[in-house]
């Protein structure tokens, strides 16, 4: 039997199974032990404590690889944790544990079941790991699926609002149209090679002319499915609408742990066995950035909910992120987790903000809602600002340091067009993310809106959210070593 599941096999799978039984745990000890609304607490508590025993069990890996050396390999090759594996692995807990920190009082006032929610949050984590770890066809499909399915949820976790059920709906039969193009993409790739193992597959695509019609129609369905998941134009139809009608903070959680790990799919498949037709693939998303940059930036300029003119902003980013694969140098890959990570704090605390407003009573997805924000919360006003100009790009904050890189990268390697392009959509999105700015600290308040109350959770999520943030624009040389480490071979 240990040659089934060895020690190495229960090393690498031990955080996914911690997150898995934590997750079950949560949804039965809600039905069974915590019933009661002054007992659900205790449900967050266990949300922590799986993500303390998953971060142990992540730190005991990058030990092992720090003293040792090379890669940890199980099921035979089907997983693999590397340092590029434990990069987003560290940035899906962090996502998923601010996220459950900040809707425990989110959900008292919209009086949903914790306990489904905290399982469904760690479940889509376990989805997550085997999107960065997978390096096998069948893995990566079922950890896309399960991410995926526990999103279908979460979106439409709201009952008893019509737009939480109705974006619910789009999203499961859009991404079900996804996925049904990606599965096709994989089994031609699988057609290919004979093996659903991503080194056998490189060799198979290597061997390849890079124009091969069977390729380039693997290669784009695969694309398509790809691009849907991470919301890059043409296929960014269901993000505004998702956005919207999703509680608060898992629109943020969707904006940046769901993308990340979708990224971490495509980065691995597309550097990886797909390296050697990059002359095929590249037009392709060259056009999918190009458009996503467009169709972001000139629909957000004219939005007035604050949920949908960030649907419209995170489909920009994702344009941004694409021309650092394009780019394809090491400066470019770099540059393409470092995009991630500030990313993901800037626009989880944009979300925290607008989160705070929701439990105050004031749906905080208008514009509107934010005005006066200055003289009832000067703090949430501040942070605002500091995550408005970091997802701006503009120094000295995370978010320049992310578009410098990818910029730096598109020089480096010759594309000038598309740097250029980027830069003039840079500056379309300082109008839009500056309006904002302008109801927090310009406008007056509305008549009747009185100080904002923030409990200490909100303070240091923000705290959090908002220093990382300002730190990594001024001292960003930990981040670019990490970086540097994860695409390191």
């Amino acid at each position: 039997m240990s040659q089934y599941y060895t020690a190495t096999d229960h090393f690498v799978l031990l955080p996914a199974i911690l997150l898995a039984l934590f997750g079950c745990a949560t949804l039965l000890f809600d039905f069974l032990i915590f019933p009661e609304a002054k007992q659900r607490r205790w449900l967050l508590v266990f949300l922590v404590m799986g993500e303390a025993f998953a971060g142990v069990a992540f730190w005991r890996q990058q030990a092992f690889l720090l003293e040792h050396g090379g890669n940890l390999t199980a099921f035979r090759g089907a997983l693999v944790i590397d340092h590029y594996a434990l990069f987003f692995h560290w940035l899906f807990l962090a996502a998923t544990l601010i996220t459950g920190l900040m809707s425990y009082r989110y959900l008292e006032v919209r009086d949903e079941h914790h306990g489904e929610y905290y399982g469904l949050l760690m479940l889509a984590q376990t989805g997550m790991f085997f999107l960065a770890s997978g390096t096998e066809l069948v893995t990566l499909f079922v950890g896309l699926e399960t991410m995926a399915i526990t999103f279908y949820i979460l979106v439409g976790f709201l009952r008893a609002d019509r737009r939480s059920n109705e974006a619910a709906l789009k999203y499961l039969i859009l991404g079900s149209l996804s996925s049904g193009f990606l599965a096709y993409g994989f089994s031609v790739l699988y057609g290919i090679s004979g093996s659903t193992r991503l080194t056998e597959i490189a060799a198979a695509v290597a061997a390849r002319d890079a124009w091969d019609p069977v390729l380039v129609l693997a290669i784009g369905t695969a694309g398509a499915g790809l691009l849907f998941k991470i919301a890059a134009a043409p296929f960014h139809m269901w993000a505004p609408d998702a956005y919207e009608g999703a509680p608060t903070m898992i629109t943020g959680f969707l904006a940046t742990a769901s993308k990340a790990a979708s990224f971490a799919l495509l980065l691995r498949l597309f550097v990886g066995p797909l390296g050697a037709a990059r002359e095929s693939w590249e037009p392709l998303l060259a056009a999918a950035a190009v458009l996503s940059l467009t169709i972001g930036n000139l629909a957000a300029v004219t939005q007035t909910n604050t949920k949908r003119l960030l649907a419209y902003s995170s489909i920009s980013h994702a344009g941004y992120i694409l021309l650092g694969l394009v780019a394809g140098s090491p400066t470019g890959i770099k540059g393409v987790l470092v995009y991630l990570l500030v990313y993901t704090f800037m626009t989880l605390g944009a979300f925290l903000v607008l989160t705070s407003l929701a439990r105050q009573g004031m749906a905080g997805d208008d514009i509107n809602d934010l005005r006066g924000m200055m003289k009832r919360a000067p703090g949430h006003a501040l942070w605002m600002l500091v995550f408005m100009v970091s997802l701006a790009g503009i120094p000295p904050t995370a978010g320049f340091i992310g578009k410098f890189f990818i910029f730096w990268a598109l020089i480096e390697t010759g594309h000038y067009t598309l740097a250029v392009i980027g830069a003039v959509y840079a500056v379309v999105a300082i109008y839009y993310y500056f309006r904002i700015v302008k109801a927090v600290f310009v406008e007056p308040e509305e008549a009747g809106a009185g100080p904002l109350t923030v409990s200490l959770g909100t303070r240091v999520a923000l705290a959090v959210t908002g220093v990382l943030t300002l730190l990594v624009g001024v001292y960003p040389e930990p981040v670019l070593r990490l970086a540097q480490m994860s695409i390191s071979r």
